[in-house]
């Protein structure tokens, strides 16, 4: 694989994602991994004092998944990673449904867990993905949190 090439490995969906295969892909790509981090975002129920029923999410779609294979391909190089995964849902989330995974590999737990943490941080920032929490009080859109 090339760096900058699309892949499997970064992807925006609508349906939700297997945390077992994507740990199972990640551990296939190499032997060489000693540590892997994930992230698992979830939908929370409550949110700033209000009860959230749903939370929808819309994307810039290819500019998202640019981003998102940017993100990963630095993420390989800053971190020294075997690899790493990312998706993120998009559409209508229930409350403690899952929305976001990503899962980085290295040769060693430390620069796993650091790539995990940057990736997530990242993401929020410079993929564009907005969300909008659905209320009983009405809905409203979210300025993303460091």
């Amino acid at each position: 694989m090339t760096k900058g090439e699309f892949t499997d490995a970064v992807r925006i969906q609508q349906e939700d994602f297997s945390q077992d295969e994507e740990i199972r892909a990640l551990q296939a790509s190499s032997k060489q991994m000693g540590g892997i981090a994930t992230f698992i975002g979830c939908a929370r129920d409550f949110s700033e004092g209000r009860k959230v029923t749903q939370i929808s999410f819309d994307a810039y779609g290819s500019m998202a998944l640019a981003e998102m294979n940017k993100l990963r391909d630095e993420a390989i190089v800053k971190f020294a990673l075997q690899d790493a995964r990312i998706v993120h849902r998009v559409g209508v989330v229930g409350a403690g449904e899952q929305i976001v995974f990503i899962a980085a590999g290295a040769e060693h737990r430390a620069p796993a867990l650091q790539a995990c943490n940057w990736l997530i941080d990242e993401l929020k920032q410079r993929v564009p993905i907005w969300k909008k929490e659905i209320t009983p009080q009405g809905d409203s859109w979210v300025t993303p949190h460091p």
